[in-house]
């Protein structure tokens, strides 16, 4: 078999992007590939076949999981070949690959290193190819075969998988056969180096299209969706557990902080005495340094002048002692430089015995703030299960029987599927059966549940004529099912042989049908690669916080269904917040750090199309009196889908490409134009004040001094000494405010206009160094400033790894000067009266070489203004690094400052 069958032909129509792909593939493949970059629900796979059969060379399909695989040869029998069965043309297996082969990254591995292994039977979670040893010893072997089949077409799917050691395998196979290669994923590694973007670029090729989600939500290949929050607190024995452990972790920390052996210890240091005399060390050491001085002021001991006057801050404010910078004190005490700690050997032991026991220490690492069993508690919390019963009778409230829910979750839990006639056990753990379980037990509303996992299968009883309808259209006649022994209203479902393989679509088939209305899953078999169009809502009740595996399991909810064009999806996500801790803890911390990745709409009444947590409109200090406040708003708003609808039509409507940009937020309670506004009011105002209540002030005192003190003026110069006192107390009451405002309102400049001429010399410099290859006629900084005050910039024009790397590098610039080669040191006055002085990195791409660096500081000079380029390798440079990094410390504990951060925004 040489080509694909001529009747070979997608049965339904295509999507916009698809359609624009297909028409200019050519084009994309004249150099070797055609990289896609989608979101999940966009139609990848289908893309990826027909762009196969297009090319109608013998293919070698290469999928992260089983389950992906799988799906890849039922998409393909069910919508170009429109068979049931699978065509013996078709291979799973490497070693005997056939006109189409299809396998898992794991298994191209495995076959080319020698490893044998039922592929069936290995559990997805366990895939990973890192292994130093790998030789690929069958390699050769593996490419003649493919070579005997004429394999010129490589699909790589999700091709973010590849950060390890398949990558450096495939690419020998690449090398050796020299094909096509069509890359698609929805998560691109833009967070990655230079150098291993480069290498992923080595094998899928430069992007040639990137579809965002605001895009396919207006192509109608997306539905209108939105992510909400359901709070809870610990329950009562989590509540006491965490209370402890804070106690104990704070006692420790108390006594740490006032402990005077460490203060002796480091009043004793060489370095310490005299400073001056080990700059090099300090430099070396500054986070140590910077807590010594911290802990050392906390604990009220005199610091010598030339602590201050060394880095040339004679002023500097010095925060108050917290676990963070304690935590990097003690770890140095403790771990690193341990000769110069010598004489405290059995004061380090029983305190690594203390740090250990209170669950502030692991791997040598200290963090007050974090207690990996405080931690455990909180994610695994029991009450999110009472929260999932809350969401699920919501949204049964909301729709009926039209639900489609899938709650995904980490574990199945068999253990709590017990073989009796009653089940009564205590729901102590998160799992696909206790979640089960705990629907099952207080199901008034009769709602037809169901469990999916890879070893666990229960559906309703009322299901079983839907169950063998789909089974026999996979040509499976016989179903082993059982009662579900304490519940005779649901069937245990034992999978054959034969059925092995199409489970997983039949039972998705009878939840589409309605079948199941509430299906329970486990992430690793449903998270990535399953596809279930009628899912309308989601509860992602798993512990996972990587962005790859969140965005694939919320990625189940946001696909159109066909025939319902109506169709919304709201996306539930549980968070357990910490009581004894002002941030909300961790499970709040992995919640945000989910969200970065995560572009929806906002909750605003005036809505906008980003990514990050901040979009959800949720209070920035999350406390246990607010959360039900919170939860009622959740759950009010998820109500609304038809508004939800009307809401993404008009955030659409304010944009037309979704932008990588970075954004400086101002933090003012007024809006920003009104705050400089107010400065310069004040500024004038108080300038006008000064005289006139100077004069005003002048006139009074000289009637009043004369009308009452005339016999006693004896002579001019008492009169002029009275003038002259009046004069100077008015000016320095008024002129005092003047200043002050005045130095407000420039502080407050236009900083956006500063943005744009610091981006305008980096895209200079990165073209200069050839970063960035784009012709430089079609590039351009744009940056904004929104009645927040928050400035955003980003590059318009090139590619997307461009636009990416641009953002990174401004990042370093705009963020807290730490251990740059080169950095920018930026000298202004105001009329000689107000200095204005700002230290910038310079990025460490353009730093690593000298010339690169002069070059961005001509740049600067040219666009931005006068600065001096300082190399920190030198005793003076590490001086003014040194001065730079304090006025960075004193920054981050001001809390009217934030820190830059990238933002994907919809303009």
């Amino acid at each position: 078999m040489n080509s694909y069958p001529k009747d070979i032909k997608f049965k339904f129509s295509w999507r916009k992007y698809q359609q624009r792909v297909l028409d200019q593939l050519q084009d994309h493949i004249k150099d070797g590939n055609l990289h896609v970059i989608a979101p999940p629900g966009s139609g990848k796979t289908i893309l990826g076949l027909e762009a196969a059969i297009r090319l109608n060379k013998p293919t070698l399909i290469l999928a992260p999981t089983i389950a992906i695989r799988n799906q890849w040869i039922d998409r393909f029998c069910e919508l170009f070949l429109q068979v049931s069965h699978v065509p013996e043309w078709i291979s799973k297996d490497i070693r005997n690959p056939s006109f189409m082969t299809i396998v898992t990254y794991q298994g191209m591995y495995a076959a080319c290193n020698n490893i044998h292994f039922n592929e069936e039977e290995v559990d997805e979670d366990d895939i990973d190819g890192e292994n130093p040893q790998s030789k690929d010893v069958n390699l050769d072997d593996i490419v003649s075969k493919l070579k005997a089949q004429n394999v010129n077409t490589i699909v790589v799917d999700e091709a973010h998988h590849l950060k390890n050691e398949w990558w450096r395998t495939l690419i020998k196979i690449k090398q050796k056969l020299n094909p096509i290669i069509i890359g698609l994923t929805a998560t691109p590694p833009y967070d990655v180096s230079v150098l291993e973007w480069q290498r992923y670029t080595e094998l899928n090729g430069s992007v040639d299209i990137e579809i965002s989600v605001p895009e396919l939500v207006i192509e109608g290949d997306l539905c209108p969706h939105q992510d909400y929050v359901y709070f809870t607190t610990p329950i009562k024995e989590e509540y006491d557990k965490i209370s402890q452990q804070r106690l104990h972790i704070d006692k420790v920390f108390f006594e740490a902080s006032q402990d005077e052996v460490i203060i002796s210890s480091i009043e004793a240091l060489p370095m310490w005495i005299e400073p001056n005399k080990h700059i090099e060390w300090i430099y070396d050491n500054f986070s140590f340094y910077t807590s010594c001085l911290i802990f050392l002021q906390a604990n009220k001991r005199v610091l010598l002048p030339i602590h201050t006057t060394l880095i040339g801050k004679t002023n500097i404010t010095i925060p108050p002692l917290d676990y963070t910078r304690m935590g990097e004190l003690l770890e140095f005490y403790l771990y690193k430089n341990k000769d110069l700690f010598e004489h405290n050997k059995e004061h380090q032991s029983h305190l690594i015995n203390r740090l250990k026991h209170c669950g502030a220490l692991a791997s040598k690492q200290i963090n007050f703030s974090y207690s990996s069993s405080i931690s455990s508690l909180l994610t695994s919390s029991m009450s999110k299960l009472s929260a999932i019963k809350d969401v699920v009778d919501f949204e049964y409230n909301t729709l009926g029987k039209e639900l489609r829910m899938v709650i995904l979750t980490d574990y199945i839990r068999k253990e709590f599927f017990v073989n009796s006639t009653t089940n009564e056990l205590s729901l102590d753990k998160l799992g696909a059966m206790p979640i089960f379980e705990l629907l099952r037990r207080d199901n008034s509303k009769e709602i037809k549940l169901g469990v999916l996992t890879g070893s666990m299968i229960i559906i309703p009883k009322s299901a079983l004529a839907l169950l063998q309808k789909r089974s026999e259209e996979c040509g499976i006649t016989k179903i082993n099912t059982s009662d579900v022994p304490f519940d005779n209203d649901y069937l245990l479902i034992t999978p054959s042989e034969k059925m092995k393989n199409n489970i997983v679509h039949i039972i998705t088939q009878v939840f589409q049908d309605g079948g199941v209305e509430v299906l329970v899953g486990t992430k690793s078999l449903l998270g990535e690669g399953w596809d279930a169009p009628a899912i309308n809502a989601l509860i992602l009740a798993s512990f996972v916080g990587s962005f790859v595996l969140s965005n694939q399991m919320r990625g189940r909810a946001i696909r159109t269904q066909r025939g319902n064009k109506d169709k919304t999806g709201n996306i539930w996500h549980l968070v357990t917040i910490d009581p004894s801790t002002s941030t909300g803890g961790d499970d709040v911390k992995m919640l945000k750090r989910r969200f970065k990745n995560f572009v929806g709409i906002s909750r605003d009444e005036n809505p906008w199309i980003e990514n990050g947590f901040n979009r959800l409109c949720i209070p920035s200090n999350i406390t246990t009196e607010k959360i039900n406040d919170i939860n009622a708003d959740m759950l009010s708003s998820a109500s609304k889908r038809q508004e939800l609808k009307h809401n993404w039509n008009i955030a659409l409507q304010s944009g037309k490409v979704l932008i990588e940009e970075i954004k400086i937020p101002f933090t003012a309670k007024k809006s920003y134009s009104k705050t400089k506004q107010i400065y310069l009011n004040k500024t004038i105002r108080n300038a006008i004040i000064s005289l006139t209540s100077g004069l005003s002030y002048f006139t009074e005192s000289i009637l009043s001094v004369i009308y009452k003190n005339a016999q006693s003026i004896g002579n001019i110069e008492n009169l002029l000494y009275i003038i002259y006192i009046s004069g100077a107390l008015c000016f320095v009451i008024f002129g005092k405010m003047t200043y002050k405002t005045l130095y407000m309102y420039i502080k407050y400049r236009d900083i956006s206009k500063d943005f744009q001429q610091i981006g305008d010399a980096l895209l200079n410099t990165l073209i200069k160094i050839g970063v960035i290859h784009s012709d430089i006629a079609k590039l351009s900084v744009k940056t904004s400033t929104d009645n927040y005050g928050n400035v955003s910039c980003h590059l318009e024009g090139g590619d997307t790894f461009e636009k990416s790397i641009f953002i990174d590098n401004l990042q370093e610039i705009v963020s807290p000067v730490m251990t740059s080669r080169y950095i920018i040191v930026r000298k202004s006055k105001l009329m000689n009266l107000i200095k204005q002085e700002d230290y910038h990195s310079v990025p460490e791409i353009i730093g690593k070489n000298k010339n690169q660096a002069e070059y961005f500081s001509q740049q600067w000079n040219r666009l931005v203004g006068n600065c001096e380029l300082v190399y920190t390798r030198t005793v003076q440079g590490r001086n003014i690094l040194l001065a730079s990094r304090v006025k960075s410390l004193s920054s981050q504990f001001d809390n009217s400052k934030n820190k830059a951060q990238k933002v994907n925004i919809w303009r």
